[in-house]
């Protein structure tokens, strides 16, 4: 009897205690952070998945070299000479027709050395984080794409004629200023002849 006495009393108290720190904590500030309707911001210069804008890429091949894994994979051929210009968004001229742009993320090691030696800026690493999944071969992006829409006309050469068009005429030499004719003096007429001074 004593101990089931006792061990109903230990079941109340653990209760009581529990509910003790429930109820102490119910009334403070939410520490937790409810993912994933709520994110925390991302800090600056943040490295996540890398993204490329196919339209900008000229080919040159200098991110394949710059990358120490090798999660880059690139093929390129020279365009027919009898092709349109075309152009990259910062003016550069694409001579190159880019076949096969594949990045695999699963080797990629987020050092972020790719997006430096890029001449046209069309690959940079992006603040999405959230792409994990079961299939390794997820992980495989490829960004060549045949319906690709191409600037037909220098970018630079558009700039500087919008500018041009926009910017106030000319002015015109200055002209030297006006200056009004010089007057003489009056003169006190001539006294008559014969005339003394007193």
């Amino acid at each position: 009897m004593i101990r089931w006495l006792k061990d109903l009393w230990y079941g109340v108290y653990t209760v009581l205690v529990g509910m003790t720190i429930t109820w102490r904590h119910l009334f403070t500030k939410s520490v937790t952070l409810q993912y994933p309707s709520v994110k925390w911001p991302l800090p600056p210069r943040t490295r996540m998945r890398l993204f490329m804008n196919y339209e900008d890429c000229i080919g040159c091949g200098q991110c394949v070299r710059a990358c120490p894994v090798a999660c880059i994979s690139l093929k390129a051929e020279k365009r027919p000479a009898d092709a349109a210009p075309i152009w990259a968004a910062t003016g550069q001229p694409i001579k190159l027709h880019v076949s096969v742009f594949d990045i695999d993320m699963s080797l990629c090691c987020y050092c972020n050395l790719c997006t430096y030696p890029c001449p046209t800026f069309c690959l940079y690493m992006t603040p999405d984080y959230e792409f994990a999944t079961g299939d390794l071969t997820q992980h495989l992006y490829r960004f060549a794409k045949k319906d690709a829409v191409f600037l037909t006309e220098d970018p630079k050469k558009k700039a500087a004629a919008a500018a041009a068009a926009v910017a106030p005429p000319a002015a015109s030499p200055a002209t030297p200023p006006t200056t009004p004719p010089v007057i003489p003096p009056a003169t006190p007429p001539a006294s008559p002849a014969g005339a003394s001074g007193r």
